[in-house]
């Protein structure tokens, strides 16, 4: 994702980021070079040099620093990017149990009914049109198990759901 526009706000102490058409905020308290009274945030811009998904802002005194896309996508919880993360940590794991598993590639594409080439776009780390359905039976087939643990943010109770695959 791109970023189109990065505007400093002093006053409410964040960034306001146009990505894709949405503004996102992001607060001074998450930079690793932070603004303080006396040395303020002069200038941000979206910095064409980290193929505008990042954005340099620089301070009174000089310091300077950047902030990645990912890092306000995360900070937002944007449903695409956690989306996109998860099915990254997921083929990625996949990747790891088919280096373990005895299975062939050509027995695994058999069972899971597929061709040579989606098999190789399921194992695709950076394809993100994959579904979670598709890595799951691939991870299922490599005899891994599979756990989601559901929780409560900000929950005092101790009540997890587990949904277990496998």
């Amino acid at each position: 994702m791109k970023i189109k526009k990065v505007f400093p706000n002093n006053r409410r102490k964040v960034f306001e980021v146009i990505v894709d058409g949405k503004s996102l905020l992001f607060p001074y308290a998450r930079l690793a070079v932070r603004p303080e009274a006396d040395n303020r945030v002069t200038k941000a811009f979206v910095d064409s040099e980290l193929g505008n998904e990042a954005f340099t802002y620089t301070l009174a005194r000089g310091q300077e620093d950047s902030v990645h896309v990912d890092q306000i996508l995360e900070y937002n919880r944007d449903p695409h990017y956690i989306r996109d993360l998860f099915i990254y940590k997921l083929t990625v794991e996949a990747q790891k149990c088919l280096a373990a598993s005895s299975l062939s590639r050509r027995e695994i594409i058999r069972r899971l009914g597929t061709s040579a080439s989606q098999f190789y776009r399921l194992l695709d780390q950076t394809n993100y049109k994959k579904s979670v359905s598709q890595l799951l039976a691939l991870l299922n087939l490599l005899d891994c198990e599979v756990e989601f643990v559901v929780k409560q943010k900000n929950s005092r109770t101790h009540s997890d759901t587990r949904v277990e695959i496998g």
